[in-house]
């Protein structure tokens, strides 16, 4: 079993940033791809982005250009920096991997990020 916990949320004012960082642990903590959720009040939880172990990147839409998710490997992290952040980025953010042998996904408890104008 693989556990995954975040760090790194807080409040901050539009325009700013926030760096959020995961780390795995338990089962010699690797993973397959890993990669943020969010979920807004009252709205579903949404793909932000992923990275596989080869270090291919994926991202949503509308954080294309802002936000940048990079992983170490030999430490089992995976991180998103978040630039340019806006209110609509208001979430919980959620770490996420993938077990190496296929079929479960592990998630973090969440960390809250809060954008204000």
């Amino acid at each position: 079993q693989v556990q995954l916990v975040e760090s790194g949320g807080g409040l901050v004012q539009a325009g700013g940033s926030l760096r959020l960082s995961c780390g795995a642990s338990g089962s010699d903590g690797r993973v397959n791809d890993m990669g943020w959720y969010r979920q807004a009040p009252g709205k579903q939880r949404e793909l932000v982005a992923y990275i596989t172990s080869g270090g291919t990147r994926t991202y949503e839409r509308s954080v294309t250009g802002r936000f940048t998710i990079s992983r170490d490997n030999a430490k089992n992290t995976v991180a998103l920096q978040m630039n340019s952040l806006k209110p609509e980025d208001t979430a919980v953010y959620y770490c996420y991997g993938d077990d190496v042998g296929g079929g479960m996904r592990y998630w973090g408890k969440g960390t809250l990020v809060t954008v204000s104008l």
